[in-house]
């Protein structure tokens, strides 16, 4: 796993940084409009192009030499940094220049993101992808503990344009690292290529999925956990800053808790390995989490929000890395590029949607129907309070409840819990 850990500390360090930038530029959206709205559609246009972009990201991953596209996104995302620095200096910076440059990553980044993810494979041996993707998870969650401690410590004294230039500097590590990397190409795929149409080639991955009942309902599993997980993940940012009254130093502790949790939870998995039968520990994940999702979303108290988000991230590496490692042993190397391009185009969908979903109802709906002598509070006992943020935080909650549900329900479905026994290397 020499080359892996090389390249994960590598975007260890960047991610660091670039969690540093959307913090702060987020602290801002906030400050500029207080809408849950503004900040869901950030999400949304980030998430938009990657549905379009994935089908033939999915072809390209398989046909080009993986490193050579991790860096081309490494370098769309410096230049994309660099623009948004550039108008805030010119104190230019508006949203729809955020709109359009999270969605022009969105393309290169979904492009990267499917390059990576197919390299694991590559990189490390069978008995060691969930460990490798629990240090994948641990990358973003150690993001989320050093960030916004940085971010605040930092954004005082030298303001977004100094976060913007650590940004640049950590992506420069992260870039030289990948750089001086060995990144294996995966033997071709015993199929001609050149018989296939490119619509054939397009609609692979999901007739590979269709061919195998078992990785249909994982999909479908997973999507149902995820949407009301992207709703929840929309709402999150809106909630903690409504309830304290636009604290960011409580956003920031409430995201740090989180983040030691992920990071906890990833450290223990990268130790211990995870569950033997993986999709056990997929739907545990479920369970878990949701659960205590459920209590961020009733707390008005920042410690409990602490307690909880800290709990709820412990086993978010667990049903990630026990997904991603039952695709990497079902799938061949040279198929998943565009068999994960069709799992994660569900994926983008959902995540695009959600927030699409999840402003409108927070502040249109349940905000003015949980406020003092709304329609919903008079049937809440109170539960969530009144006044701003609680809708937000009863959605939330409601949302949570659903991610329960669909851990519950997936113990009971045979086929889900078959899925690592059925045939891999499936013909079409």
């Amino acid at each position: 796993m020499g080359t892996f850990i090389r390249i994960w500390s590598g975007q260890l360090v960047s991610t660091i940084g670039s969690y540093m930038t959307v913090f702060a530029l987020m602290i801002w959206v906030w400050n500029v409009t207080e809408s849950a709205t503004t900040l869901a559609l950030v999400s949304f246009f980030s998430q938009l192009p990657r549905i379009f972009v994935t089908p033939v990201a999915g072809i390209i991953v398989d046909r080009f030499p993986r490193k050579h596209l991790i860096l081309m996104g490494d370098v769309v995302a410096a230049i994309c940094t660099v623009g948004i620095a550039l108008l805030y200096r010119a104190d230019s910076l508006e949203l729809w220049h955020l709109y359009t440059a999270v969605a022009i990553y969105g393309c290169f980044g979904q492009l990267q993101t499917l390059s990576y993810s197919t390299s694991i494979a590559l990189l490390v041996d069978k008995e060691n992808y969930t460990r490798a993707e629990s240090m994948v998870a641990g990358v973003n969650y150690s993001g989320a503990i050093f960030s916004p401690i940085l971010a605040g410590i930092l954004y005082p004294r030298i303001g977004l344009e100094g976060i913007f230039a650590i940004d640049l500097l950590t992506f420069s590590m992260a870039f030289i690292t990948l750089a001086a990397s060995a990144i294996p190409q995966p033997p071709p795929d015993a199929e001609p290529t050149g018989s296939q149409t490119f619509w054939q080639d397009v609609s692979f991955g999901f007739r590979y999925i269709a061919r195998s009942p078992s990785l249909i309902t994982m999909v479908v599993a997973f999507s149902l956990f995820a949407i009301p997980s992207d709703i929840g993940k929309a709402l999150y940012s809106p909630m903690i800053l409504a309830r304290s009254g636009g604290d960011a130093a409580i956003l920031g502790s409430v995201t740090t808790a989180a983040g030691v949790g992920g990071v906890l939870g990833a450290i223990l998995l990268s130790i211990q390995g995870g569950f033997k039968r993986r999709i056990n520990g997929m739907l545990a994940g479920f369970l878990w989490t949701g659960s205590f999702k459920l209590i961020l979303g009733m707390s008005q108290s920042p410690i409990i929000w602490m307690l909880a988000h800290f709990a709820a991230t412990l086993t978010i590496p667990l049903y990630y890395s026990s997904t991603n490692a039952i695709w990497y042993a079902q799938v061949p190397p040279s198929l998943q590029g565009r068999v994960l391009a069709a799992d994660q185009m569900i994926g983008l969908i959902v995540g695009a949607t959600a927030p699409l979903l999840a402003g409108p109802l927070a502040d249109y709906i349940f905000e003015p129907a949980m406020a003092r002598n709304g329609w919903l509070s008079q049937w809440t006992l109170g539960l969530w309070g009144s006044g701003p943020g609680a809708g937000i935080g009863f959605l939330y909650s409601a949302s949570a409840l659903a991610m329960t549900l669909v851990g519950v329900v997936g113990f009971g479905l045979p086929r889900l819990r078959q899925v690592e026994d059925a045939p891999t290397h499936l013909k079409l």
